[in-house]
Order: structure tokens, then sequence, then C-alpha cells
């Protein structure tokens, strides 16, 4: 095992402490400038021991590795769902609410019914969730649980594979941005595209303030 291999260590721990399920909960799209953020859910039962071979942070695995890996994390799931935001919401509300707006959207679509017997496993060092969820659920945040956490692991191939293939989808009668290949994300062909053509209905307005916007930015395209 490496240090990228997730496990079921954490989400056991919080078994043994009396919680039956773990919601595995992870973001994608933050750092684009096109497209909506998604956020992923993965249920699983604390009980749970073994991670599918493979599984890890999407930002880990190749395009390919990812496509085929998200049936199987979906399989494995005793539910699972991904939520959006879109850039219009992101732009009028602000990325963190949007965040937790998309995340309750996929807390809410789940075909699942024992919340109070569960705790959502979030990766990251804040909470941007909670106030956004219609219903109360307990939400613990954890650094690198995406890379460290199998359920969290699980939420982020699904939400990258979800987001991902909305922009490939996007990129026909918008191809002079090369979202097939980026993702939205901030590629050398896509800012070029964005000076002489100007932004896209799918762009994230707010963030196109002037060409200084991209100076030394992380593309961050496995994000």
């Amino acid at each position: 095992m490496t240090v990228a291999d997730p496990t079921m260590r954490v989400e056991g721990a919080l078994g043994r402490s009396g919680v039956t399920y773990v919601i595995g909960c992870d973001e994608v799209g933050r750092g684009a400038l096109a497209g909506p953020v998604a956020v992923g859910v993965a249920v699983l039962e604390t009980k749970r021991r073994k991670v599918p071979d493979g599984l890890r942070d999407s930002k880990m695995l190749s395009e390919k590795r990812r496509e085929e890996l998200a049936p199987v994390a979906a399989k494995w799931a005793v539910a699972s769902a991904v939520g959006l935001a879109s850039a219009d919401e992101i732009d009028t509300i602000g990325l963190t609410a949007a965040l937790g707006l998309a995340g309750a959207r996929a807390i809410a679509a789940l075909d699942f019914d024992a919340f109070d017997e569960s705790v959502v496993l979030l990766d990251g060092h804040f909470d941007y969730l909670s106030r956004h969820l219609a219903r109360p659920v307990r939400v613990q945040h954890r650094i690198k649980a995406d890379r460290d956490c199998g359920s969290v692991a699980a939420a982020s191939v699904l939400a990258k594979v979800h987001r991902d293939g909305l922009m490939i989808d996007a990129h026909a009668g918008a191809e002079m941005y090369d979202w097939r290949s980026n993702k939205g994300y901030a590629s050398p062909v896509h800012m070029s595209a964005i000076d002489a053509h100007g932004p896209h209905g799918l762009h994230r307005k707010t963030w196109l303030r002037t060409p200084s916007l991209f100076d030394g930015l992380d593309a961050e395209l496995g994000a």
C-alpha cells in the first residue's frame, strides 16, 4: 500500500463510535473558469473494510481510469449522487455558498433514508455544507479525506466523471474554448479563446475581470 491508497480506517473508527453509515463528500470544479461546481456523495456502511482495487482521489487517476472506476464506486456504495451549482449561481452567491448548495442538492438526491445513523465525511478544512442542508446531518470535515478515506475517494471520482461529462458535452458549439480537453479550467487555448471571442454563457463572469487573473494561475486540470 502506498500513501495514496485510501482505506476505510476513518470510517471504521466512526463505526466503533456508533455510526452506521458514512456519507463521503467531495467537490470538483472549484478552480474552473467555466461550468458548474459539482459535489459528489457516496454512502458506505462503516463496517466495510475493503476499498475497490485502484480507487483513489480523482486527481490521482487518469481520465480513462476515472471513467472505469466510476461505475465500480457507484456499485460499491449503498447510494450515491452528484449535485451541481451553476456558473450563474457561483457569480451570484459566491463559490463557498455554491459549494454548499451543490452539496445539499447531492444529499437531497440520495435514495437513502438512514440519515439519523450517518455522518457526512467532508473533504477539506471547513464545513461549507451544514447550513445549506434541509435536514440535520452531522458533518465532520477532514483535510485530505479524498486521498485517505475510501468513501470520499468514491465521491471524488463520481463527481469528477459527472462534471467532466457535462463539459465534454458543452464542447459542441463552443469548440474554440476546447472544453473537451480542459474541462473549463484555465488552459492556454481556453484563455486565448476568451480574449478572442469573449465569455460564453457557461463562464463564471466574475472570474474574468482582467488578463492578470491568469498570471501564474494553476489550471488544476486534475482537480
